[in-house]
């Protein structure tokens, strides 16, 4: 490179420059936001947070879907996987010996205490929070103490969400859908929604738990189910790989 060349910064260093931006991703990071929410968190007015949010969707960073609960309303993600690609980008931009590919996850030494448990919920109890449960205990090698309920229960489990978690090796013959109710007393350390519908109706439970959202259409209301709980499974795999280590306990690979 030729002396007084200037090279513009990496697009991971444009966006994570920024300090109303650096705070809108550590916030998503956490959980997937309304624009209000965000608002509120950042204590910004809603047209520069609006602002700021564009141009993290622009660099790939940061992603929406319309609310099922109002489909006037939207949740933002932090797309946590394009997050670490930027990021090793931007270290090999600076040195070769800064690249690596893929980006690692790497996990706290500190383990998550036996008394970790997370309840998972959906409306139905028969898909996505189901996934997450077995997932969850899977992933985790039974650190994490796993459950699942809907705010109103199927019957039965969706075959199709036997049939993914079948194909990566974890049976759910035995499980079945259950209210919310079923825990109402139970401690938890974190409660996960995964459905913005029963966001809404999320009761209190005791001991004060972290909330966590993930903003996940309900596969079985998509025209080509098949594909779609494939694409939940995915996307549940990689939410909890992120998870897990968030709290200190290295994702183990799932056993076929």
């Amino acid at each position: 490179m030729k002396p007084g060349r200037e090279l513009a910064p990496p697009p991971f260093a444009r966006m994570a420059a920024d300090p109303l931006r650096w705070r809108l991703l550590r916030e998503l990071a956490l959980s997937d936001r309304r624009v209000r929410e965000l608002v509120a968190l950042v204590g910004e007015p809603q047209n520069l947070v609006s602002y700021h949010l564009g141009r993290l969707r622009a660099s790939g960073m940061v992603t929406a879907r319309r609310s099922s609960f109002d489909g006037r309303d939207a949740y933002y993600r932090l797309d946590l996987t394009r997050c670490g690609q930027l990021l090793a980008e931007a270290g090999a931009s600076l040195h070769p010996g800064l690249a690596f590919d893929p980006a690692p996850i790497i996990a706290p030494k500190a383990s998550a205490p036996k008394s970790c448990a997370v309840l998972f919920l959906c409306t139905g109890n028969s898909a996505r929070s189901q996934a997450a449960e077995a997932l969850s205990r899977v992933r985790s090698g039974d650190q994490v103490q796993s459950f699942s309920a809907g705010s109103q229960p199927k019957p039965l489990v969706h075959p199709s969400t036997e049939r993914v978690m079948a194909a990566r090796g974890i049976d759910l013959a035995g499980q079945r859908p259950k209210h919310l109710s079923t825990f109402a007393r139970r401690h938890f350390r974190y409660v996960i929604t995964l459905c913005d519908r029963v966001r809404e109706v999320v009761p209190a439970f005791p001991g004060d738990p972290t909330l966590v959202h993930w903003s996940m259409p309900d596969p079985a209301a998509q025209e080509d189910d098949s594909s779609a709980f494939e694409l939940m499974a995915d996307d549940i795999e990689t939410r909890i790989k992120f998870w897990l280590t968030s709290i200190g306990v290295p994702a183990s690979p799932v056993q076929s």
